[in-house]
């Protein structure tokens, strides 16, 4: 939505996934219902005490948690969510609309003595690996290296900027072409959400006049050492002098956890401030 005030607009975006963009990695995989997209939605985020958002497929929406549907928060109705334990061992239950309940962990219905399965994330690399499992379509697979050669035909795995050795997340926000041919200034920028004591939020921006790029995310001094910091609710100027005369640009979201990462901050909406 493009909000306009005199010569000003703001862009106003939904907040992004850590999901990876690149082709092969944000894809699992199921016999029966084929690809799921965990990025297409841009609402899928790695916490490191949970999932939340929904990925895509041709069965409809796989929603991780009932707080962040497609449709809202229907926790009074139903109260499910996949959990992540800090180090990437992920638990508990997803669901479709079509299909049902999806479970992350053997432990979830005690099958573990004869079906042994559960979802991880690597610590260090953000690679998804292993199988989910749900009674109708069964095994969702979530890299191809759970199978033996699958690999050296069909490459695909899901990946998160999310990483147990570090209490920060990165979010990368998708491109946004303001329209105007000879560019713009990006003048401010505005996000709503929460941020609980001990942990902050920060973004960079990269601007370009060619909608593939190249991207380069810069702070407040031009440089990419630096970042904008700002509190929820709070307008923070940019440096117009890096980011003028460029049609298209991106935001960088860094949000930092507590130093114990049990408490995140939430970024729901970014609002960019632009003029011609």
């Amino acid at each position: 939505m493009i909000l306009i005030t005199g010569t000003f607009f703001a862009l106003k975006t939904s907040a992004a996934t850590n999901i990876s963009s690149t082709t092969t990695d944000h894809w699992a995989w199921n016999d029966n219902i084929g690809w799921i997209d965990f990025y297409n939605t841009q609402s899928v985020n790695v916490f490191s005490n949970r999932l939340e958002g929904y990925a895509s497929s041709s069965a409809g929406d796989i929603s991780l948690d009932c707080a962040t549907t497609r449709i809202g928060n229907i926790c009074l109705q139903s109260q499910y969510q996949v959990t992540n334990d800090g180090a990437g061992n992920l638990s508990n239950w997803a669901w479709n609309d079509q299909y049902g309940w999806i479970s992350f962990d053997c432990n979830n219905n005690s099958s573990c003595g004869t079906s042994s399965y559960r979802v991880l994330i690597n610590g260090t690399t953000g690679d998804f690996s292993s199988y989910a499992w749900n009674d109708v379509i069964g095994w969702i697979s979530f890299n191809c290296t759970d199978t033996s050669g699958l690999c050296a035909t069909s490459q695909y795995k899901v990946n998160t900027s999310w990483t147990s050795t570090s209490t920060t997340g990165t979010v990368d926000s998708t491109t946004y072409d303001t329209g105007v041919a000879a560019g713009v200034g990006l003048n401010s920028v505005l996000w709503h959400g929460s941020q609980p004591a001990g942990t902050s939020v920060k973004f960079q921006f990269a601007t370009s006049n060619s909608s593939s790029g190249p991207w380069t995310f810069v702070g407040n001094d031009g440089t990419v050492n630096t970042y904008y910091t700002t509190g929820p609710d709070l307008s923070k100027k940019l440096d117009y002098s890096s980011h003028n005369n460029f049609r298209y640009f991106r935001y960088r979201a860094l949000m930092l956890s507590n130093q114990s990462s049990t408490i995140s901050p939430r970024v729901d909406d970014v609002i960019v401030n632009w003029s011609p």
